[in-house]
């Protein structure tokens, strides 16, 4: 494919550039709205990672590419930057997270049902751990019966991997979410249609924390650390076949894709709430993560003054 890169923001850019371009795929240019870095920023960016062009718009930048990669680390402006792209055509990776509001979840579920090729979210949700886990025989492993998974430094940037995590070994589904309050980190637990249980916990927890995840089966008990040196190329591995239209059938189907952001606005509801039991079908826009919001501060830790 031919991808555009849509904003530089954090750490991901540069890192999944030679996985692309490893597989195969060909980096034709780049447009970034500014959120974090300075113009002088953009233009090295391009020139240390050999990116032949700045495109002054997503629609000129849509009309020239097969595929946008959106790596903007203010999530509220996601749709907005995948819009052009949809109406030409084109297929679109959204980093994570995807959305933090219902009423963007949405939308990009109804592009999806109207035939766009749309993949992206945390790679937590592809790790080869917990792939290679899924692949032992049933018969064997076992059907997960209580899961645990966690991860330090953010609720929702940085928790999205947890609840991708999670997502990823027991699959969609989701009945309830309910918030069990906070120690050190936020405490989560989350219900599944089949009665599978998963508990979270997510949040600053004052130092790095790794990706882990406890499967409990009735056959097995498995415990890993997901090798974070490996993450993305499991995502792309994962995602870019289907986006290029090497294969019609998607990582994920819509609605799994867009459980873990659900399950954290749902979290957020259940804690404000008292730590009731929050379903789907309760949440409305006022249970919203603001994207602005934190790439301001994630600016203001980066150009500090």
């Amino acid at each position: 494919m031919k991808i555009g890169i849509v904003d530089i923001d954090t750490s991901h850019p540069q890192n999944w550039l030679p996985i692309e371009r490893n597989m195969g795929h060909e980096i034709i240019g780049l447009w970034d709205g500014g959120s974090v870095h300075p113009p002088q920023y953009v233009r090295k960016f391009a020139m240390d990672h050999s990116i032949p062009r700045i495109f002054p718009s997503l629609e000129e930048m849509a009309a020239q590419v097969d595929c946008a990669i959106i790596h903007s680390c203010d999530w509220d402006t996601h749709v907005d930057k995948a819009g052009p792209f949809i109406e030409a055509g084109k297929a679109v990776l959204i980093d994570k997270p995807m959305a933090g509001r219902l009423s963007h979840i949405n939308q990009i579920k109804a592009w999806v049902r109207g035939g766009a090729r749309i993949a992206g979210g945390s790679s937590l949700r592809f790790c080869y751990e917990t792939r290679d886990w899924l692949a032992q025989p049933e018969s064997e492993r076992g059907v997960p019966h209580t899961v645990f998974c966690g991860c330090g430094v953010d609720e929702f940037n940085y928790g999205i991997h947890a609840y991708a995590m999670l997502s990823g070994i027991l699959g969609p589904g989701i009945a309830r979410v309910k918030h069990l309050g906070a120690g050190v980190q936020q405490r989560i637990e989350v219900t599944w249609n089949s009665g599978a249980e998963g508990f979270l916990v997510i949040g600053k927890a004052g130092n790095w924390l790794p990706f882990y995840a406890s499967i409990v089966t009735e056959r097995s008990i498995t415990q890993y650390q997901a090798d974070s040196g490996r993450l993305y190329q499991a995502l792309l591995e994962a995602t870019l076949p289907y986006l290029a239209g090497e294969t019609d059938t998607a990582p994920v189907s819509i609605e799994a894709l867009v459980e873990p952001e659900l399950c954290a606005l749902a979290a957020r509801r259940s804690s404000l709430n008292g730590g009731s039991d929050v379903t789907f079908a309760g949440l409305t826009d006022d249970d919203a993560y603001h994207g602005q919001a934190f790439a301001q501060e994630y600016r203001k830790a980066r150009y500090p003054g």
